[in-house]
């Protein structure tokens, strides 16, 4: 048994557990991006219509952030990441036998509020990692977790190759029962930080909100990132089955394998936030992204383009994503879960407006009007980054501020 936050016990085979964990988890989230066209023919929808799944995965996505997270400052995490596992189960089982679309928007919200099992598990390895390293932790566990997101697409593309879109849950719900077992044998049981009830914990996270202005920034940077992220995959699918490419599942679930950059980002972003660099991170992140959107405008009909563009795009927005990650934790060691609340609530807003437009100007526009929109979400922020536009907002603290003043109030 380890006592909260203050004896760091965490060893590379930890590290490598906790990143497998992450990758197996998250890929929940992303199994169905690649088959949004299967299952706007499966049940004979509009693209607009079943490009909603991801909207309503990340709605309860979102909804889990909230309530499910912060009590990750209040009962053990080992145990609150089986219960969670368990539940991902359930919500998978549904997917798959889903008979219509509305059953499985609901079935693939549960799945989207039982996958926040993964943002339990980033601040459990945060919480046991040494100061002086916490930044290359946190990055390769999000390595790990990136990788997930690219198999997932590749996953699913492939088994839905052979067999249907509905079979990828079944197999993901086997994968949560292995997991869980795994994850049982290996994962410290670590005392919680807090001892409050639970409605004064959530209530306490508006305190956070309010105290802490770079977490308040980095969260509205995660949202761009998470946004602009969005634009792309949940429209990708739609362009690549239709003229010129005509790609079949599993050519389009290998389009994930082309953000494998990300990966390596993330881990060298975390390098980099333990060096104090995380502004220089910030401002070139967000330029990859905007880099990465005007190819893919230009790439609409050449395959080459989009597979450049969606390398520069991901490795812009998860490094954009593991610094703003980095630079949270280095703050309230007794509320890292409730931190990640508030950063991952907002970076999944982010991501449910970004997938829900993109959807919409798709149907309106075609892959132009989506990638404007991804460009302007990019610019956006990019002139807020140079130009401190939103500095006001934030009482004077720079975007890219390192420090942290320590707060001595006690968050009650």
């Amino acid at each position: 048994m380890v006592d909260g936050e203050s004896d760091p016990i965490i060893t590379n085979k930890l590290v490598w557990i906790f990143a497998i964990a992450a990758g197996v988890s998250v890929a929940n989230l992303y199994y169905i991006q690649p088959l949004l066209h299967s299952v706007s023919r499966s049940f004979a929808a509009s693209s607009a219509s079943s490009g909603l799944v991801v909207t309503f995965t990340q709605v309860g996505y979102a909804l889990g952030l909230v309530l499910i997270v912060p009590l990750g400052d209040l009962v053990r995490r080992r145990r609150l990441v089986l219960w969670m596992l368990g539940a991902c189960f359930c919500s998978l089982m549904l997917s798959g036998f889903a008979q219509s679309l509305v059953w499985l928007f609901v079935a693939i919200s549960i799945v989207g509020f039982s996958s926040v099992v993964v943002q339990v598990l980033v601040p459990y390895a945060a919480s046991i990692a040494p100061d002086a390293s916490r930044g290359k932790i946190v990055g390769m566990v999000m390595s790990g977790l990136l990788v997930g997101i690219l198999l997932a697409r590749t996953l699913s593309g492939l088994v839905a190759e052979f067999s249907s879109w509905r079979m990828i849950y079944f197999v993901a719900s086997a994968l949560m029962v292995i997991l869980a077992v795994f994850l049982y044998i290996a994962l410290p049981d670590i005392q919680p930080s807090e001892s409050r009830g639970y409605i004064s914990l959530l209530r306490s996270i508006f305190e956070i909100i309010a105290t802490d202005s770079v977490l308040r920034a980095r969260s509205l940077y995660g949202a761009a990132s998470f946004g602009m992220f969005s634009v792309l995959w949940t429209t990708l699918a739609f362009l690549l089955s239709k003229a010129p490419f005509h790609y079949s599942n599993l050519a389009i679930g290998l389009f994930g394998l082309a953000g494998a950059a990300g990966a390596g980002v993330a881990w060298l972003a975390g390098r980099l936030v333990d060096r104090s660099m995380e502004k220089t991170n910030t401002i070139v992140a967000i330029v990859f992204c905007v880099m990465g959107f005007v190819m893919l405008y230009h790439g609409r009909t050449s395959l080459w383009e989009i597979v450049v563009g969606i390398v520069v795009l991901d490795m812009g927005a998860q490094g954009l994503h593991v610094t703003n990650q980095a630079v949270i934790y280095r703050n309230r060691p007794e509320a890292r879960s409730r931190t990640t609340t508030v950063y991952m609530f907002t970076f999944f807003i982010g991501g449910t407006i970004g997938s829900a437009f993109a959807s919409e100007l798709y149907g309106a526009y075609g892959w132009s009007g989506v990638c404007v929109l991804g460009l302007g979400i990019g610019t956006i922020t990019l002139v807020c980054s140079l130009i401190g536009v939103i500095r006001p907002f934030f009482r004077g603290v720079p975007i890219g501020q390192t420090h942290f003043r320590k707060d001595t109030r006690a968050i009650r």
